[in-house]
């Protein structure tokens, strides 16, 4: 089965800033923002983008364009066994989105209770059945745009939902102003405290952020760059998309922190403003309901955004190996990660499905969740840079070739390093102070990714077999 194109430059331009532009950007960005000291961590963060994010989206890009395949057949272009690899990128992803469609889930359930005018508490949200009900509503829906197609689900979906975003993010920006916090926010957000640079927790918040915010180093944009036309300039497209990324992230500060400074809130508790103490503002401010009804619905489509790019990484994986068709093959993968989201669906909710008294959704989150974007760069890094000479790939990079080829990997395992020590702490967790990533969320993440990495080798010469590229350095 051939690939398919994006219909133009600007429906690829959505599409890919959909993929970028989802929950890290307005809910995470600014929980790690508050946590790590408001305008100093902006330093690191921008140049993490900078010299980090731009090169992995052009390296990405620019392989799924060169090879036309999916990543498990990319990987197994360069070397048969290297399918395994592969599988374990595309592992991970589908393990990430299981819970990730869980707190979509949860956004569209606090968007639809707003729009209809009820105060929805999360202690109250979770005490019930919805969120597995509304769990199933996001599922059901992110598979349905993938099963339409490249251009019938994907960029169609991304050409109402993105110019929406930004429309309803710029217009809660607007109203931010006229709260009496804004400039304390401002300010916040804005102000960098050189002194504090010095913390090697901030440096590996930003690195980490930027990857996960830019969704690079997941296969997405290989699967989204083997739909982009030859002519397509990809160091201009990845600038407009980190611009676009990082402006979306900052807007989203100056909606939260103003409405954190106006009301007495704390800017250090993390993602649990979302849907513990923004709810409670908003319940008290004037035009609270269309504030909250619209920052639960920017939210939501920015998560759904995200959640099809994930679930295409699986779904063209599956159908190029298998040459099933894109609607069966869908089907399948969806009815997957369905099975794979239940334990997480369950843990906030009557049942209370835990693991070593954890919350199932926070362990996938410490381990998995924690680890594997990392190692799904590096493997990436290192098959596409280090093992082939891909021409067309290594001119797409340009002067930016030295950064992929050193300093990435050298981030890469600074970050996990980071990450293993328990610096950095996971992406989700509700109650941010007693995140933590221990040695049982290590072995976890560990037993996972080898779990991965046997399935991948035993499919690795399951499946349509694409001609090998390029050549193999010594």
């Amino acid at each position: 089965m051939g690939p398919e194109r994006w219909s133009s430059r600007l429906g690829f331009l959505l599409a890919t800033v959909g993929a970028a532009v989802g929950l890290g950007n307005v809910w995470r960005f600014s929980a790690v923002v508050g946590q790590n000291g408001g305008g100093a961590y902006l330093v690191p963060y921008l140049i993490a983008a900078l010299i980090c994010a731009v090169p992995m989206l052009v390296l990405e890009l620019s392989v799924g364009r060169t090879l036309r395949t999916d990543v498990v057949s990319a990987f197994r272009s360069v070397r048969p066994a290297y399918a395994a690899a592969g599988w374990l990128v595309v592992g991970g992803v589908l393990l990430i989105l299981s819970y990730y469609l869980v707190l979509t889930g949860w956004v569209f359930g606090f968007f639809l209770s707003w729009l209809a005018g009820t105060e929805l508490t999360f202690a109250g949200f979770v005490d019930g059945w919805l969120p597995v009900g509304y769990f199933v509503a996001v599922t059901v829906l992110t598979g349905g745009v993938v099963s339409l197609g490249v251009r019938g689900g994907i960029e169609r979906m991304a050409r109402v939902v993105m110019p929406t975003v930004f429309v309803v993010l710029v217009g809660l920006a607007l109203y931010a102003v006229t709260l009496s916090g804004w400039r304390a926010a401002a300010a916040f957000l804005f102000t960098p405290r050189l002194s504090v640079l010095g913390d090697p927790g901030i440096w590996s918040a930003a690195f980490g952020q930027v990857f996960f915010s830019m969704s690079v180093g997941q296969g997405i944009m290989l699967t989204y760059g083997s739909y982009v036309e030859d002519d397509a300039d990809l160091l201009r497209s990845s600038l407009a998309i980190t611009v676009l990324d990082i402006g979306a992230a900052l807007v989203a500060g100056l909606v939260i922190f103003p409405i954190v400074f106006s009301f007495g809130l704390q800017p250090t508790l993390g993602t649990e403003l979302a849907f513990t103490t923004l709810p409670t503002a908003f319940a008290t401010m004037p035009f609270g309901r269309v504030v909250a009804t619209a920052f639960f619905g920017l939210l939501f489509f920015a998560a759904l955004s995200s959640s099809v790019a994930l679930l295409e990484v699986g779904v063209a994986a599956a159908a190029t190996t298998t040459r099933l068709e894109r609607r069966p093959a869908t089907v399948g993968i969806t009815a997957g990660v369905f099975l794979l989201g239940i334990p997480s669906a369950l843990s906030y909710s009557p049942a209370n499905l835990s693991l070593l008294g954890r919350p199932v959704l926070d362990i996938i989150d410490e381990s998995v969740g924690t680890f594997a974007l990392p190692v799904s760069a590096l493997l990436i890094v290192t098959v596409f840079v280090w093992v082939v000479d891909l021409e067309a790939v290594r001119e797409d990079l340009g002067s930016l070739y030295p950064l992929v080829r050193y300093l990435i990997p050298v981030v890469l395992v600074g970050v996990t390093g980071a990450k293993v020590a328990g610096v950095a702490r996971p992406a989700w967790r509700l109650l941010v102070g007693t995140a933590r990533v221990d040695g049982v969320a290590v072995g976890i993440a560990a037993a996972l990714l080898s779990f991965l990495i046997v399935v991948g080798w035993l499919l690795r010469n399951r499946g349509w077999s694409p001609p090998r590229v390029g050549r193999n350095r010594r």
